[in-house]
């Protein structure tokens, strides 16, 4: 098992015996929080698998403006075009401090000879980002500010205890790059959340107390 203690292996990752069995082929590398892992552009030599720790995957322009693609936790890993050896698509970063197994090109390779069915579970991932990708360019595309903010705690939620609860640790401002807004403009929108009574704060935790309206 790559995750740390109580963690489990993500839905959209390779399965745990496989996970283990590429990981371990890797060295080990720990970086502090706000490292950049990987900057878009660069050549695709290396996949990351994430022991402890959490990144987020993003796209920035030249006046550093931001567009969050992803959030990953243990378990999951980053880097997986490594075999057309092409540019990095995105920049990567922690959000923590983090531990990865950093596989190799010809690691990789030989995995995948001596685990072929392996082969159709990095195809079904790679088939669930680039839904997520395409799900999120329509967003921008197609909805007003407030609409992707209403979508986005949707997604994110899941059901404890019969509520719909968001745990993942958001700031304002991953929540303003997610959506392509200002962090001002989540903040306004939030408190409207919570002053209609849709949203509660629980310290880190998002409660949604009953579905956001489609349009505000």
């Amino acid at each position: 098992m790559t995750a740390s203690s109580g963690e489990t292996t993500p839905l959209w990752s390779l399965s745990e015996k496989h996970l283990k069995a590429l990981s371990e082929r890797g060295s080990v590398k720990a970086y502090p929080k706000n490292t950049v892992i990987v900057n878009e552009g660069d050549r695709s030599d290396t996949l990351f698998i994430i022991l402890s720790g959490r990144v987020k995957a993003y796209l920035a322009d030249e006046e550093g403006k931001e567009v969050l693609l992803s959030t990953q936790g243990p378990g999951e890993y980053f880097g997986e075009m490594i075999l057309d050896q092409g540019p990095r698509s995105a920049s990567v970063m922690t959000l923590e401090p983090s531990k990865f197994s950093v596989i190799t090109t010809d690691q990789f390779k030989k995995f995948l000879t001596e685990h072929p069915d392996a082969g159709p579970e990095l195809v079904v991932s790679l088939i669930h980002r680039v839904r997520e990708l395409t799900k999120t360019v329509g967003n921008l595309a197609l909805l007003d500010v407030y609409g992707r903010v209403a979508r986005l705690l949707l997604e994110l939620a899941t059901e404890e205890d019969g509520e719909m609860v968001i745990s993942e640790r958001l700031t304002q401002q991953d929540m303003a790059n997610r959506v392509g807004c200002s962090r001002e403009m989540i903040s306004r929108i939030l408190k409207d959340l919570r002053t209609g009574g849709y949203l509660r704060m629980e310290g880190e935790r998002i409660v949604i107390a009953k579905n956001p309206p489609r349009a505000w």
